[in-house]
């Protein structure tokens, strides 16, 4: 290949670029944490019946979300993932998962019953 970059779909001695990966979402730097959005939820859809708690609306860079995550699980004593912007945590935990992020200084929201 004449280019390391790109990738040969189909023979035709010309080189076809690939497509490169999104740059990550500019976030809002110098947003304190009170002045962030922050909603707790609980989600069950698409997951068997099984309940996950869903953290919404945290602006932060990818490395710093996941040591928050990592933090929270070791806390609850669960398994959690980042999806996208937001965190989830494997069960029914926003009571905690609230008064965690209120001591950290966000004003987390808890939506939904």
């Amino acid at each position: 290949m004449p280019d390391e970059k790109s990738k040969l779909v189909y023979s035709t001695e010309q080189a076809i670029p690939r497509k490169e990966k999104p740059v990550a979402k500019n976030l809002q730097a110098g947003l304190r944490p009170a002045q962030q959005k922050v909603t707790v939820r609980l989600d069950r859809k698409g997951r068997g019946g099984k309940s996950v708690t869903v953290i919404e609306g945290l602006q932060m860079p990818q490395k710093e979300s996941e040591a928050l995550l990592k933090q929270l699980k070791a806390r609850l004593g669960t398994g959690g993932t980042v999806k996208d912007t937001s965190l989830e945590i494997q069960g029914d935990h926003r009571d905690a998962i609230i008064i965690a992020l209120e001591k950290m200084g966000y004003t987390p929201k808890r939506s939904g019953g």
